[in-house]
């Protein structure tokens, strides 16, 4: 069964035939994060000190090379497999993309084990649900 929303809730596409999710020249990128949760204020800081207006914060846990470690506790070891990490999303226009990156790494670094990941991806479209502006004028 195929849905489609009622008549003029969504601006028209700027150009018959084309993909209603694209437009020319638009390009937006999503930045992922995964940090250390004490490093959160200093990367929140630097992104916003280059213009970052918005992110979303996730608490997470896992393990990448560092795996997990050990812990005493009233006497006993315990092994922690998963470590609390704080994951980040930053979407952007494809031209702030790298310095969202070259932002978060610095800030984010200790120069220990476990400082954690970037990711950069490709955003296919975005719509701000509110008033149906897309891709770039959505972020």
């Amino acid at each position: 069964m195929l849905l489609r929303a009622p008549t003029g809730t969504l601006p028209a596409t700027p150009h018959a035939g084309a993909d209603p999710w694209r437009t020319p020249g638009d390009s937006v990128k999503k930045v992922e994060a995964i940090i250390k949760p004490f490093k959160l204020d200093e990367v929140k800081e630097a992104l916003h000190e280059i213009g970052v207006s918005g992110i979303t914060v996730t608490e997470a846990k896992g393990f990448g090379r560092q795996k997990g470690h050990t812990e005493l506790y009233r006497g006993a070891e315990y092994v922690v497999d998963f470590l609390p990490k704080v994951k980040l999303e930053v979407v952007v226009e494809d031209g702030l993309a790298e310095r969202v990156v070259e932002a978060i790494a610095a800030a984010a670094q200790t120069g220990r084990i476990g400082d954690g990941k970037i990711f950069v991806i490709p955003v296919e479209t975005a719509l701000r649900i509110r008033t149906g502006e897309r891709d770039e004028a959505a972020i």
